[in-house]
């Protein structure tokens, strides 16, 4: 029953407005050649960064600055913008059903009644 009702909530977010603009925006990122770029920039950037933590080391100022720096560039783009707002708009949407999911669960535990 609980997986059943799981498969319903995945669906329903699955066709939920903030779900079906996150995937818009994220294939407008996609198409876009200039995000396409930037996004790996960051990705590379990101993983020297965990490289150099992993090695009990800071990572140089010039390659934070860097990954800063193409962050910013990606957000201030047209597609990137687009993607933030979707992106806050999804994650609003799940810490809701997360904070539902959690009111269910506390009433749950507390009621005599079973329901399956």
């Amino acid at each position: 029953m609980i997986d059943e009702k799981a498969m319903d909530l995945g669906r329903t977010i699955g066709q939920s407005s903030e779900y079906t603009s996150l995937r818009r925006a994220e294939q407008a990122l996609r198409a876009d050649e200039a995000s396409v770029a930037r996004l790996e920039r960051i990705q590379n950037l990101a993983r020297e960064v965990d490289q150099t933590i992993g090695r009990g080391e800071l990572p140089a100022e010039e390659t934070t600055k860097a990954y800063e720096e193409a962050v910013r560039e990606l957000e201030l783009s047209v597609s990137g913008q687009a993607y933030v707002v979707a992106r806050a708009n999804f994650d609003k949407l799940m810490a809701r059903v997360n904070s539902q999911i959690s009111l269910g669960i506390e009433k749950g535990a507390t009621s005599s009644i079973i329901t399956l």
